[in-house]
């Protein structure tokens, strides 16, 4: 049906028409009594992805199709649609349709997308919900500014980049919900074209360029960083226009350099499963499950930040030793703290709702009871010297979030309700006026008490009851069997299949007076419920700072109990100038977990730019090679993470970028074959790897042709131990490719042992210098099940192949 005014529109729908085309871009939620009601393109829309049943109004030539839900569930509703990309208008009755002149008046309270959540519900908890902008430079150099916000919690940053490759990469690091920019041809669009596949569930939207308007960024103090200041413009004015609030909790914008943090791509971080795993995709197996004893949603959400982005900065990285190291050694102390922790709330996101005004009474409680709680961190970590453990003592702080703490205590009841509009939020003596009202309700409900009793006795009618609603007030309800009973001066209102229900004017008289005082109570409750949760607002720096403080500390428990469990240990930071990595005994901390630490072998790393600047890994499948190098990329991750290592010691530079070339698969979006995926990772690591970086490499080459593979690999390594020179493992079965030690000082053999018996082997997953002897495939097939006619068939042809037969210059394979 073509959505166009004529006399026959109704002045619903006019309205209804009006709020559309502000918000063509979004489905919009249409308030109609106890249902929100979607039309035409949007209830198609929702019928289909929300599985409700599509109705229409109209003829049959020209019927409006429509569909809604109860305004009660749509919280469900509109997760589902924000999971699936789309944006959602809530459209709101904004006057009370029993005052209204006319039609009742609506409007968009809130524009809700997937990185603007605030509702707690809809939020992950141990997840940032980011939203990023991107601005470009027009200019010939390549420069961008980006800048990301969670408006749940107050995160606030940006930020300069001059290198595509290094915006990509922060993109993928800060992890957004959702993606705004101004140029329909963004960089990003042709390289980060594909983050639905290389990030599930990232909307890479296109925004106006309204969105980008500079004068809020005057506000923050970026002079010298002019396109940071436009990303972070575009994200504040994206969140005003979605949340339709001042944005208080936005106010402290931080900028960083990106150069602080270890370069990581999209590749490594998939292959080294630092948040899920590659093959079930959950947080269970991966690193971050492994670490994650944090006790409160900020730690969490802080810990899988250190994790996704690993410092460059010795300094930063040794206070976080100092202070696991600390915590390692008082097994009393963690376990006070960590019992403590357990009953902090998620501050951020408490604050985040408070400063919106979406926050309830219990919402005011449960940051009362957290920061009772902080205040009694302070006594544990005073004896600490660590200072990441003394900077939650800030006495800058404790004044104001002590201040803040008792005012909720004197006014909020110990047990509100949920809903600021259910009544009983405020302590007797809070408020006078609050207790004179409340008194007069009381009186109220008690003289209808008295009164049903009294009639009861008058009219010796036992059943009689007085009741009320909200169409009739207050009446009396006798059944049909006592009718006849009913005094002259009862006034029947209301007949029901078995009682009848009447009013007297005394109950009329009575209920004016109640009802009044109860809209009264009810209306300064509610006006001094919104001026307290005002006055926290105004301390929402504070309160967001000791969040931080808070999560910090949880964080690093959780190294430090990671640590003590599973035998971790300090490592040592060398000076850039040497440059090398030593291992000894070396373990990986998510197998060795699921393995058990009396089964897992640990392994020595040796690697220097003078001496082991590149290791060739050859051994059989199975044997342990990627287990090897994903290991000590982890331990290195790991160690400029801040946290502890498993290996008996470990010596290492610090690594600006790492780089892990470790398996593959088509990319079946873009068109690109394993082998162009494989070249295309490659290409990546050989343009942005530098002298300091570590690179893994895992069977390059193995894509195409045996020559055309060994080929590469061959050109491959020595490029990268001549024009890079950057630490690098590769695992190769290109036996041929041993013969580069022999030519290069700086390139070194290894191989994972293995023990033949007969015709079984046995995997040693020792890492021991030379080549193998072999590379076992077939054995290896014979472990899998494969059936023996076939591997011993498979043993036929090998031996033919290691000893050609010159017959008319072929191979005699059959």
């Amino acid at each position: 049906m073509p959505r166009v005014l004529d006399s026959t529109t109704t002045p619903m729908m006019r309205q209804y028409l009006d709020v559309k085309a502000q918000h063509e871009d979004a489905v919009v939620f249409f308030r109609l009594g106890d249902f929100y009601e979607m039309f035409y393109e949007d209830a198609e829309l929702a019928a289909r992805e929300l599985e409700l049943t599509l109705t229409g109004r109209g003829s049959k030539e020209h019927k409006m199709p429509m569909c809604g839900v109860p305004y009660h569930a749509a919280e469900s509703y509109i997760s589902r649609l924000i999971n699936k990309g789309y944006k959602v208008a809530i459209c709101e009755q904004v006057e009370d349709p029993a005052l209204a002149k006319g039609l009742t008046k609506r409007e968009v309270i809130k524009v809700i997308t997937p990185g603007t959540l605030i509702d707690e519900k809809l939020l992950p908890g141990q997840a940032a919900n980011y939203l990023a902008a991107i601005v470009t430079a027009h200019t010939q150099e390549a420069r961008y500014g980006l800048a990301f916000a969670d408006i749940s919690t107050g995160v606030f940053r940006a930020a300069e980049l001059y290198c595509l490759d290094n915006l990509r990469t922060e993109v993928l690091r800060i992890d957004p919900r959702e993606l705004i920019y101004t140029d329909a041809q963004n960089p990003l669009d042709l390289e980060i074209a594909s983050t639905r596949v290389e990030t599930p569930g990232l909307p890479a939207a296109r925004k106006i360029l309204a969105h980008f308007a500079k004068d809020t960024a005057r506000d923050f103090d970026l002079e010298n960083k002019p396109l940071a200041l436009q990303a972070a413009a575009a994200v504040f004015n994206y969140f005003k226009a979605a949340q339709k609030t001042e944005l208080q909790q936005l106010t402290r914008l931080e900028t960083y350099l990106p150069q602080n943090y270890m370069h990581l791509d999209s590749a490594s971080r998939k292959n080294l499963e630092l948040t899920e795993t590659i093959r079930y995709g959950g947080k269970n197996g991966s690193l971050y499950g492994l670490f994650d004893q944090t006790k409160t949603s900020m730690g969490s959400r802080l810990l899988k930040e250190w994790l996704c982005s690993p410092l460059l900065n010795k300094d930063a990285i040794e206070a976080r030793y100092a202070a696991v190291g600390e915590l390692l050694g008082d097994l009393v102390s963690r376990a006070e703290l960590a019992e403590l922790l357990k009953d902090i709330y998620d501050i951020e996101r408490l604050i985040g709702r408070i400063t919106n005004g979406n926050a309830n009474a219990r919402d005011l409680v449960y940051l009362k009871e957290s920061l009772r709680v902080i205040h009694n961190l302070a006594p544990i970590l005073q004896q600490f010297s660590a200072p990441l453990l003394q900077d939650l003592n800030d006495p800058s702080l404790r004044g104001p979030l002590q201040n803040i703490c008792t005012l909720i205590d004197q006014a909020i009841v110990d047990d509100p309700p949920l809903l600021v509009s259910g009544g009983h939020i405020f302590r007797d003596g809070y408020h006078a006026e609050l207790d004179e009202l409340r008194q007069i309700s009381q009186a109220g409900k008690t003289w209808i008490a008295a009164q049903e009793a009294k009639e009861r006795e008058r009219t010796g009618i036992k059943s009689l009851k007085i009741g009320y609603n909200s169409v009739f007030g207050y009446y009396i309800e006798i059944s049909h069997a006592n009718r006849g009973l009913a005094p002259k001066n009862y006034i029947r209102k209301q007949t029901l299949t078995g009682a009848e229900r009447y009013i007297t004017p005394e109950l009329k008289e009575k209920e004016e007076a109640i009802l009044n005082a109860s809209s009264r109570l009810q209306k300064l409750e509610h006006h001094l419920f919104t001026e307290l949760r005002r006055h926290i607002a105004a301390h929402t720096l504070p309160i967001q700072q000791i969040a931080r403080k808070v999560a910090v500390v949880d964080a690093l428990l959780a190294f430090a109990e990671t640590a003590a469990a599973r035998h971790f240990v300090r490592p040592t930071i060398l000076d850039d100038d040497r440059n090398s990595l030593h291992i000894k005994n070396g373990r990986h901390p998510v197998v060795e977990q699921a393995l058990g630490t009396e089964t897992f072998i640990p392994n020595d790393l040796y690697l220097a730019p003078e001496e082991n600047r590149l290791l060739l890994l050859f051994g059989p499948n199975m044997s342990g090679k990627s287990t090897y190098m994903r290991q000590a990329a982890l331990l290195v991750l790991l160690a400029q993470a801040g946290s502890f290592v498993p290996a008996e010691s470990m010596e290492f530079a610090l690594v600006d970028r790492l780089f892990t070339r470790v398996g593959a698969m088509d990319d079946l979006f873009s068109g690109k074959s394993t082998f162009m995926v494989e070249m295309a990772e490659t290409a990546n690591i050989v343009r942005n790897a530098t002298k300091r970086s570590l690179i893994i490499l895992d069977e390059v080459g193995r894509g195409t042709s045996t020559y055309d593979g060994m080929a590469i690999a061959w050109a491959l390594s020595e490029y990268i131990c001549l024009r890079i020179g950057a630490k690098t493992i590769f695992a190769t079965h290109y036996h041929e490719l041993a013969q580069l030690a022999a030519k290069y000082p700086y390139i070194r053999n290894f191989n994972v042992s293995v023990e033949e018996s007969g015709p079984d082997i046995v995997f040693l997953h020792k890492v021991v210098p030379g080549t193998a002897g072999g590379s076992y495939g077939i054995h290896v097939a014979r472990l899998a099940g494969l059936p023996a006619e076939i591997t011993n068939r498979a043993t036929e042809i090998l031996a033919t192949l290691e000893t050609p037969q010159k017959s008319h210059g072929q191979l005699n394979l059959f």
